[in-house]
């Protein structure tokens, strides 16, 4: 039995660039769908052109399959993304989905070697202005709001597997994100494999982000971007505590990290991390190699990670593991006197967290066959380790096995118990700047 193919053109698609396509490429979905429920997967096939499109739904048992040439361009016209209740930053609330959504759907391929573009400028500019200095930033800067802004400006996500299974990635480009290229969220069994990311100036532009999930792969994706690159998260304080979804059972091998902040777990940790592998990565120009990011109002136990055969070049920080991350952005209060509607998301933002609840726990890691240069012509920072956790509940039972290292400074480690190291050479050219203490990655 020969598959079915459906071709939103035929159904009144220009691909111009110009007219939006969202409806008639909507129409070749929904076929789709219905033929796939027959048994063997039906293909929507994107064939050369770009196509203007709000928000698109995939349907169980088919193939989203983009030639290359093919490009999804998300519109502009904000009014046009339907409003609907998802996970942003770790906050379950109501925001715009993504250009292309796949939720609460089973045995889904988004495949072939068009893009998804995000029309990315648009949305950093309302976040930030032209200049990275303005915008809704500055604004809520100045009232003491920096950490609720990222929720209000609700800016676009290219992708979002939500509440879904069975789910292949494979082989497109994301570019030019307004919010977070992929999101991957409450699924399992989901593999990307072999994305294109890039061309992500604009902030939190992250690259993949694995939010509350099982049995997830990523592999051979090459990544740049300016926030983090590939990251597990599981949600954010007394929101992330309520739904207690742990992300589990991840694998990241295989890929090129670029520009951006490296593999993450965080800051999001509330419903805990474990069994998370990383190898085989390159990474060049990274802010980040490995990184772990929380606060003290988070909680959650990450435990059982696995980090090993990574060669960094020219990488700012190889190791940053800071659990006090960014306060101004994690420690949520509506300023006092505050005049003015208050909204629901801030008021659950802002929900106090229990001293004992709030704590993350981070234990039973192991790094093994690490290597970090420093090429003649750096000039950027250069720091080895950047290791900040809580002295009350500190990192426990790390292995540390061939590592090698060159920085201009070797850093910090705080906060830690029964760290374990073995043939570890750590090459720092000179005392610590403690004017780098204050750094500030994003």
């Amino acid at each position: 039995m020969m598959k079915q193919v459906f071709d939103p053109r035929e159904y009144g698609a220009a691909g111009d660039g110009k007219h939006l396509d969202t409806e008639a490429i909507q129409a070749a979905i929904d076929r789709a769908g219905e033929a796939g429920k027959e048994g063997e997967r039906a293909v929507v096939l994107l064939t050369p052109g770009v196509y203007l499109t709000s928000s698109l739904f995939l349907k169980s048992h088919m193939e989203f399959y983009m030639e290359e040439g093919a490009c999804l361009l998300g519109t502009t016209e904000e009014d046009r993304y339907p409003i609907m209740r998802t996970r942003v930053a770790g906050v379950e609330m109501d925001w715009p989905v993504a250009i292309l959504n796949i939720n609460g759907q089973k045995d889904v391929a988004v495949t072939g070697k068009g893009c998804i573009d995000g029309q990315g400028p648009y949305w950093w500019n309302k976040y930030w202005g032209p200049d990275g200095k303005g915008g809704m930033r500055k604004e809520y800067d100045a009232r003491g709001l920096r950490w609720c802004v990222d929720y209000d400006c609700r800016r676009i996500r290219n992708l979002i597997v939500m509440e879904s299974e069975d789910i292949e990635l494979s082989g497109f480009e994301s570019r030019r994100s307004g919010f977070w290229n992929v999101h991957i969220c409450y699924s399992r069994n989901v593999r990307a494999d072999g994305l294109y990311i890039h061309d992500n100036e604009g902030p939190s532009t992250d690259g993949i982000d694995i939010d509350s999930c099982e049995q997830v792969v990523v592999e051979h994706c090459r990544i740049a971007c300016n926030d983090d690159s590939i990251c597990v998260k599981s949600g954010r304080d007394a929101d992330g505590l309520r739904v207690g979804r742990v992300c589990r059972d991840v694998v990241i091998q295989d890929c090129e990290i670029l520009t951006g902040c490296g593999v993450t777990i965080g800051s999001e940790t509330s419903g805990g991390a474990k069994n998370i592998t990383v190898r085989n990565l390159k990474f060049r120009g990274t802010d980040c190699g490995f990184r772990i990011k929380s606060a003290k109002t988070r909680g959650g136990v990450i435990e059982d990670v696995l980090v090993e055969n990574l060669e960094m070049v020219n990488v700012k920080y190889p190791f940053n593991m800071c659990l006090n991350w960014h306060p101004a952005y994690s420690y949520c209060q509506i300023p006092e006197g505050y005049e003015g509607a208050v909204p629901g998301h801030w008021r659950i933002l802002a929900e106090e967290v229990p001293a004992e609840k709030g704590i993350p726990q981070v234990k039973n890691m192991v790094f093994r066959n690490i290597t970090s240069i420093l090429e003649p012509d750096y000039t950027g920072p250069s720091r080895a380790f950047e290791i900040d956790a809580f002295p009350e509940r500190p990192m426990t039972n790390v292995t540390l096995e061939h590592i090698r290292i060159h920085a201009r400074e070797f850093g910090r480690i705080a906060g830690v118990k029964d760290w374990k190291w073995q043939d570890a050479e750590i090459t720092a050219e000179g005392r610590n700047n403690h004017q780098n203490d204050q750094y500030d990655i994003r």
